[in-house]
């Protein structure tokens, strides 16, 4: 199941170790606060306020990049914490590199509206103290499109190879023939994310977000049919450091919207379906 992973891992495991720390060519660091009151959980119907608390680092060096996001998730008690009328919380820890093939040969890779070609691997990493008790961990790994958008923006499309693996603390999933602890069947993945700059009223502004559309199969824990899952975030962030006057590119803020089908896999629950509008405030530094 892991066969497909392990050319890129490995490939990319090797640019990263021989590649010397000091080889960073930008890095980009930020905090990001998110909130919303109409997020969804499955199994529950009624929706349910989010805190968001995000740091992200970006950098490049002479072959690539590397992404790290690290989210703090903070439900209401909606979705309360196992054993507790507080709000669960989640961590959320993602990682990418992207690793450029024209660079990494020297070659111009370049044809009409794609700039480069990358090979992109990572993986995702979550906890979460409710009653279910997920602990996602997932491989991934695949080609990239990088297209001609004007810095600082960009647009990527991918096609990645998942693999996921999991775990469920509610008693139905330990019951005789079912699964506590379960590897999913690896499924493909498509990617697109996007930064498009632009002006609105002569304020610096940024149309941003990522769609993923998962064609994951087989079953769950339970044995139910696993379905077909797309997750987009976008946000419309303006730059209101320097519309004030003050230094570009630190302060912003957004709002945005979260669209998610079938969550986690799930079909024919409730809270599995979210549209949820969304407030943003970043500060890059």
């Amino acid at each position: 199941m892991l066969r497909p992973l392990l050319p890129a891992i490995t490939l990319l495991a090797g640019a990263l170790v021989t590649s010397p720390a000091n080889a960073i060519d930008w890095q980009d660091n930020s905090l990001t606060y998110t909130a919303g009151n109409r997020f969804t959980e499955p199994a529950n119907r009624a929706p349910v306020r989010k805190d968001i608390l995000e740091f992200v680092h970006a950098s490049g060096y002479s072959h690539g990049m590397n992404l790290v996001s690290i989210k703090m998730l903070r439900s209401d008690d909606i979705d309360p914490a196992r054993d507790s009328r507080h709000g669960a919380t989640e961590f959320y820890i993602v990682y990418r590199h992207l690793l450029s093939l024209g660079k990494v040969f020297d070659t111009a890779l370049a044809a009409g509206p794609i700039r480069d070609i990358a090979l992109t691997a990572g993986f995702d990493w979550n906890s979460k103290d409710n009653a279910f008790a997920p602990r996602k961990r997932v491989l991934l790994a695949g080609p990239t499109l990088r297209f001609n958008v004007a810095a600082p923006g960009f647009f990527d499309v991918s096609l990645l190879i998942a693999k996921e693996w999991n775990h469920c603390g509610l008693p139905p999933c330990k019951a005789p023939g079912n699964e506590e602890y379960i590897g999913f069947d690896a499924y493909p993945m498509l990617h697109a994310a996007w930064r498009v700059p632009f002006s609105l009223a002569r304020v610096p502004v940024r149309f941003e977000g990522f769609i993923a559309h998962a064609f994951r199969s087989g079953e769950d824990y339970t044995g139910r049919p696993v379905g077909e899952e797309t997750l987009m975030r976008t946000a419309l962030m303006a730059d209101v450091g320097a519309a004030a006057g003050s230094a570009p590119n630190r302060l912003f803020l957004g709002l945005g919207y979260e669209l998610w089908r079938n969550k986690f896999g799930n079909q024919g629950l409730a809270g599995v379906d979210t549209n949820a509008p969304t407030l943003h405030a970043r500060w890059h530094f």
